[in-house]
């Protein structure tokens, strides 16, 4: 069952058991789904967006929620970093398993040595190949620097 599949089924599932906020988050994953996919269509994909683009989708609005709760953490609104995390746990369950430190650290260095970067000037290709192969498992933004200390030494 493909994603998509699962997050509509997850999203009736909701509606049947009448929960409320449950329902609301798979409403805004829907949504924000649906957007990339008139982007697509607009760009002359015809067939929207695939499952990589559906992964990187749910990551992106996981992390928001993620610095949405420390924001709000930070002003004393506990109530509303709570609910920020409830949204968080709905949507990972549509993402892979996060991968760890070390298997982050073996995966860099197994496209450093496919690639065969030797300098910073790969660490496009580098990250075009941890992309390829890793979207949604593990969070780029930390990533990056760990293949450029790798790619400096």
């Amino acid at each position: 069952m493909d994603l998509r599949t699962q997050i509509t089924t997850a999203l009736k599932q909701a509606m049947k058991d009448k929960d409320a906020s449950r329902l609301s988050t798979l409403r805004l994953i829907n949504a924000a789904i649906k957007d990339k996919d008139i982007d697509a269509r607009a760009a002359g994909d015809d067939d929207g967006v695939g499952g990589a683009e559906v992964l990187a989708i749910l990551g992106k609005m996981a992390k928001q929620r993620m610095e949405s709760a420390r924001a709000y953490e930070e002003g004393n609104r506990l109530d509303l970093a709570e609910r920020e995390r409830e949204e968080i746990t709905v949507i990972e369950e549509f993402l892979p398993r996060q991968l760890s430190a070390k298997e982050s650290a073996a995966a860099v260095d197994a496209a450093v040595s496919e690639v065969g970067a030797e300098s910073i000037r790969d660490m496009g290709k580098v990250m075009g190949i941890l992309k390829g192969k890793y979207t949604g498992q593990m969070d780029f933004g930390a990533v990056g620097p760990m293949v450029k200390e790798r790619l400096c030494s």
